[in-house]
């Protein structure tokens, strides 16, 4: 017990109060209530990791963390305004595909099964393609892929994004990871230097904690305060995180847009399809019950003139520039057979005799035409002081292979890999040694990969003859022999090996 004493004119009150240690669970009181600082809003709450962004990287992070012994009983935060997830379900079958899509490479599909996630992706529309057709708009070669080149059964699947967010929440909605959603936005995140002492006690309050650089302070628009031991930047390209942070980036705008939307067919399509012509490359990707989706990269203003014609006229220049269009449907090859390559070691690959083929036509528009810029932007570094960058917070690559959102996922992987290491150590996991472990794995990965996307990018961005003469070379190459054509649908697949010979 503690006695306390007050005086009230002549008279001496005596007061007996029982008084035992604060727990953690009260320390946080204390430190709102009684601080001389009141929190804004509710009461500010402790976390281990503040999540910032509950898009499909973000959710994919904590679906990980629910995943594994060491971290699936972390205390985790969730930072996002967008309503749907404050619903458990809020995709009807009934609608019609969503422009918003994925392809999600084989290494993408293990990492969902792995977390639990595939499972609800299956009870939704999507499409596995096993082959893939890319040809240019010169006429002189192609190169077809199938997964039988490479001994896999698949080469990916095409999932609506909203489909890929609706399973990573209902998987993180089902574990017993400890988690709350705040239906807000980022304002302000304050992280303090260390304090001298090595050592400082874990029971001391938030915002003692907070004081010894122990934790980090987020201030959300709502008014709600909240601290974490680590920071995650999962909120896009134009990261909030990575700004307060002081993250600096390089990169550039590509004088083009992409043009999505949803097409029907009179078949299924079961092939991804993409040509290149003189304004940027065209996809037309499976993605179930007779629909594709249209990837068309153009200059600016040919994307508002295609944004705004009839849909009649649209439908024609899609057509067009998937069959005649632009050149002639290529030839076997302006070099030769495969015989050409037949003395190589490995030989020639399995699918080197399987002809053009035109894609099916596209006979009504089932979405709205969107259109947005395209860019290439990455993170001088992913990691400081209680702050980890991962997706497009990290790196904005251009769609032309639809790489990017699989470098996201690979990045949510390994930081959870990274951090269940720091727990098993008894590492602190905000600690900047443990979290620049994340970065030396994956900065080397996806800055490769966003080298190899720019490089196609500029390379099919020339109209000029002996370079296409190269691309025609490199297209034969890539079609007959069977080592190269293997590795370049494991790198894609997302074994991330380079596509050199083996």
């Amino acid at each position: 017990n503690r006695i306390f004493a007050t005086k009230a004119g002549s008279n001496v009150y005596r007061l007996r109060i029982p008084w035992r240690p604060l727990s953690n669970d009260a320390a946080p009181l204390l430190s709102s209530q009684n601080a001389g600082n009141p929190e804004k809003g509710s009461e500010a709450k402790q976390y281990d990791i503040a999540i910032v962004g509950g898009g499909m990287v973000g959710l994919a992070l904590a679906c990980s963390l629910a995943s594994r012994p060491l971290t699936r009983h972390l205390n985790v935060a969730i930072i996002d305004s967008n309503p749907a997830l404050g619903r458990k379900h809020f995709i009807k079958k009934e609608d019609l595909p969503d422009p918003r899509v994925s392809t999600i490479t084989p290494a993408t599909i293990s990492f969902f099964k792995d977390i639990g996630a595939w499972i609800f992706v299956e009870q939704h529309r999507h499409a596995y393609f096993d082959k893939m057709q890319v040809w240019d708009y010169t006429g002189l070669s192609y190169a077809k892929y199938n997964a039988r080149d490479a001994d896999k059964e698949v080469l990916g699947c095409v999932v609506e994004n909203k489909v890929l967010l609706s399973s990573l929440l209902s998987r993180v909605q089902e574990t017993d990871l400890p988690k709350k959603i705040y239906p807000s936005r980022l304002n302000s995140m304050s992280i303090l230097p260390n304090s001298s002492s090595s050592e400082v006690d874990s029971t001391l309050s938030m915002t003692a904690l907070f004081t010894h650089g122990r934790l980090a302070k987020l201030e959300l628009e709502d008014g709600n305060s909240l601290y974490a031991k680590l920071v995650v930047g999962a909120d896009g390209g134009k990261s909030r995180v990575r700004e307060l942070a002081g993250f600096r980036t390089t990169g550039w705008n590509y004088s083009q847009n992409a043009i999505i939307c949803t097409v029907e067919h009179d078949v299924e399509n079961h092939c991804a399809w993409q040509r290149f012509l003189p304004s940027g490359p065209l996809a037309l990707l499976p993605i179930g019950d007779k629909f594709s989706n249209i990837v068309w990269t153009m200059s600016p203003k040919e994307s508002s003139e295609f944004k705004s014609i009839t849909e009649d006229n649209f439908l024609k220049a899609v057509n067009r520039a998937l069959d005649y269009g632009y050149g002639p449907h290529p030839t076997p090859s302006i070099l030769g057979s495969s015989d050409l390559f037949s003395w190589l070691k490995g030989g020639i690959s399995k699918s080197a005799n399987d002809s053009f083929e035109i894609p099916p036509k596209v006979i009504k528009l089932a979405s709205e035409r969107m259109a947005f810029p395209l860019s290439l932007r990455h993170a001088n570094d992913y990691a400081s002081k209680r702050v980890a960058l991962i997706g497009d917070a990290a790196h904005t690559v251009h769609p032309l292979a639809g790489q990017g959102v699989n470098l996201g996922f690979r990045d949510a992987s390994t930081l959870s890999n990274v951090i269940s290491e720091g727990i098993a150590v008894g590492a602190d996991i905000g600690e900047v040694s443990l979290l620049k472990k994340y970065e030396a794995d994956r900065k080397p990965a996806n800055v490769m990969m966003m080298a190899v996307l720019d490089g196609f990018q500029k390379a099919y961005s020339v109209d000029f003859g002996p370079l296409n003469i190269l691309r025609a070379a490199a297209f034969h190459g890539a079609h007959h022999i069977s080592p190269l054509k293997k590795s370049i649908i494991s790198y894609a697949s997302g074994e991330m090996r380079l596509p050199l010979f083996a």
